[in-house]
């Protein structure tokens, strides 16, 4: 494993639990020899990639990963306008929303939206889920063919309840009904309770690809509700799709999501 590798792998300790590591507990999580760890942490500490934590207790994010992420998200033209109609979509409905992105076989979180109603399902900008169980990581893999994500998935899955996809034959079965739909539901899989709708749009020309989501508790959302949700989300993809050049909002069974205006959700 070469040092851009165990850079990435000690980025991706950090969550939103995990804010701060230790020497220690680096090697042991990463199985890297105490000596070269404590060497490659104050390497990165050095370039700004790592800060030192107060009182020698180990070490978090540094300054420069934030200032990397502020000029990727305000040059990321897709990103910013999926956003734009993600907010009107969260005012219009009250539920919390998301804009997300693919990594390999996880979903990472970009931007995110609070809902005004009481019960609030939140994670924060940065937090990272599994792709297969998640209405936004399957939004995007239906993009991909069947042989793609095959080989993206040359393991076993993991599922973490039963309502997600136990095999990887189930998994292609969800994507073909969100290629054949145009959008994509979660419910129950990774956190009890908790529903999700996504739609995906591609920037053609960049190659960026989002995820538009909505999410909220499944026992307090009526089907019409969930209808709205639905429309709303599509109208979304083709309203940004459109803008970028993405061929999949153009097919002919969308056409009815791309007459309405927007502002409508109002």
């Amino acid at each position: 494993m070469n040092s851009v590798d165990n850079v990435a792998k000690v980025l991706r300790l950090f969550t939103p639990d995990r804010g701060v590591l230790s020497v220690t507990e680096v090697s042991q999580l990463l199985g890297l020899a105490k000596s070269s760890t404590s060497r490659l942490l104050k390497a990165m500490a050095q370039a700004g990639l790592l800060a030192v934590a107060g009182q020698g207790a180990g070490y978090s994010v540094g300054n420069l990963i934030f200032e990397t992420s502020r000029r990727h998200r305000a040059h990321s033209t897709l990103s910013v306008i999926a956003d734009e109609a993600l907010a009107r979509i969260v005012k219009a409905t009250g539920h919390t929303g998301y804009i997300a992105m693919l990594d390999g076989t996880e979903v990472l979180g970009l931007r995110m939206r609070p809902g005004s109603k009481p019960l609030r399902v939140v994670t924060s900008p940065g937090d990272r889920l599994p792709a297969f169980c998640s209405s936004t990581g399957r939004a995007m893999l239906a993009r991909l063919d069947d042989p793609a994500v095959r080989a993206l998935y040359p393991a076993p899955l993991q599922p973490p309840s039963p309502n997600a996809p136990q095999t990887i034959d189930d998994l292609l079965a969800a994507l073909a009904t969100v290629r054949e739909k145009g959008w994509s539901l979660a419910t129950d899989e990774i956190l009890p309770g908790v529903e999700s709708i996504a739609v995906c749009v591609d920037d053609r020309e960049s190659g960026e690809r989002v995820a538009i989501c909505l999410s909220y508790s499944a026992a307090m959302i009526s089907a019409n509700e969930k209808s709205r949700i639905v429309t709303l989300l599509m109208r979304a993809g083709c309203e940004v799709g459109m803008k970028f050049d993405d061929e999949h909002w153009s097919a002919a069974r969308f056409a009815a999501f791309a007459a309405p205006s927007l502002n409508e959700a109002a």
